[in-house]
């Protein structure tokens, strides 16, 4: 089982790998698992002490096209389909008053989009690799290029490895993207608050009664409640605001002064329905800000040897199109099976890979962007009710 990989500091200045992993992300975790199936091995190096050194975040919709497509490739899909969540498809739309303009139950018989849990789905994709692919503790501060498509990272802990092939798996402000782009992620200009209740059913029974089973979204004057209900039982709350960047800066968060948070919160929401304002007042534990960020659209980079870029790396986009991680684990499972097709000319497979990352990115940023503008707008309720009418819901 791979969480028992070596330890921080294995790494010394002889170290050269083939191909190099930076970030166990589902991206990373997906190019390395498909590599592996292809009896290739990779490296991968992760920043996290250990795999539960941090919650990894809450549901996800998984796509065929996509994300399932991904773990096909992976040879887990099985794994994948018994951990969905039942009745995680189904979906409500509240207005700020409690009142449901839009339901859909489960859709269990499609099955195109049905929930996990990414703790659950990042687990799957760990117990997949063999012992020792993964350094913990291996935090990545510099790469440079060395010519030829060779790499050197540097790591926290001053040691440094060499690799042919180095894939930046490490996220919206990854260190791999300087050597293939200037680009730095914006903020979009919207904030979220995240929040849980726990044992939702019991403890929380009005505020989970009036969420539902699956996801649901409540709009109103360029903000939103948006919950799932979690795997636990638990409800995990997005509470979203058009603000400025700072303004979360200026809020207390720590686990001391989570009631101050809390008022300052519901400010925004004093006339919102006691049941909605509850996902706040009753929240268990902290508050987590989050500031939501995206690089460019059209986000691309000129092909540089022995490099390139998945997931939050490559392409961060806000979370309103459903697609960043069924984009990371489908560019995770498309890289390594490029370079499966070319074990001695790396730099065709690398090609190949951007030819197809760089328009499906696009599509995908161009979405999120769009649905970011028009969920925080002024008809925001009503543009969604028309589109969860005929389309299917772009809730993360």
């Amino acid at each position: 089982m791979s969480t028992h990989a070596s330890a921080h500091g294995s790494t010394h200045a002889s170290t050269h790998h083939p191909i190099a992993v930076i970030g166990a992300g589902l991206g990373g975790l997906a190019a390395a698992r498909v590599l592996h199936v292809h009896g290739i091995e990779a490296a991968v190096y992760e920043a996290d002490a250990s795999p539960t050194a941090r919650h990894q975040g809450g549901m996800l919709d998984i796509h065929g096209e996509s994300g399932q497509a991904a773990l096909r490739a992976a040879g887990l899909y099985e794994e994948f389909r018994a951990i969905v969540h039942p009745g995680g498809e189904a979906t409500r739309i509240l207005d700020k008053d409690g009142t449901v303009r839009h339901e859909e139950g489960d859709r269990p018989e499609e099955g195109d989009r049905p929930e996990v849990d990414r703790n659950d789905l990042r687990r799957i994709l760990l117990d997949s690799l063999p012992e020792g692919t993964i350094r913990w503790g291996a935090k990545v501060t510099g790469a440079r290029a060395l010519g030829g498509g060779r790499h050197e990272v540097t790591l926290a802990d001053g040691s440094v490895f060499t690799t042919d092939v180095l894939i930046g798996a490490d996220g919206a402000w990854s260190r791999i993207r300087t050597l293939l782009s200037p680009a730095i992620p914006a903020y979009t200009g919207i904030s979220f608050v995240e929040a849980d209740l726990h044992e939702a059913a019991t403890r929380h029974r009005a505020a989970a009664e009036l969420v539902g089973g699956g996801s649901m979204f409540a709009l109103a004057e360029g903000k939103g409640i948006l919950t799932h209900l979690e795997t636990d039982g638990s409800v995990h709350a997005y509470v979203a605001l058009k603000a400025d960047e700072d303004w979360l800066s200026t809020i207390d968060f720590t686990d001391t002064d989570t009631d101050t948070a809390k008022k300052t919160l519901l400010t925004h929401f004093e006339d919102w329905d006691d049941r909605l304002r509850a996902l706040i007042t009753d929240a268990d534990g902290a508050l987590v800000p989050r500031l939501i960020h995206a690089l460019p659209v059209d986000h691309r980079w000129e092909r540089t040897a022995g490099v390139t870029l998945l997931g939050d790396a490559a392409h961060l986009m806000s979370p309103f199109a459903g697609e960043g991680a069924n984009l990371a684990l489908l560019d995770g499972a498309e890289l390594a099976t490029a370079l499966a097709a070319h074990p001695a000319d790396p730099e065709s497979a690398l090609t190949a890979y951007e030819r197809s990352l760089f328009p499906r990115s696009h599509r995908a940023a161009g979405e999120s962007a769009a649905n970011l503008t028009f969920m925080f707008g002024p008809n925001a309720l009503e543009e969604l009710v028309d589109m969860m009418s005929g389309h299917e819901p772009s809730d993360h």
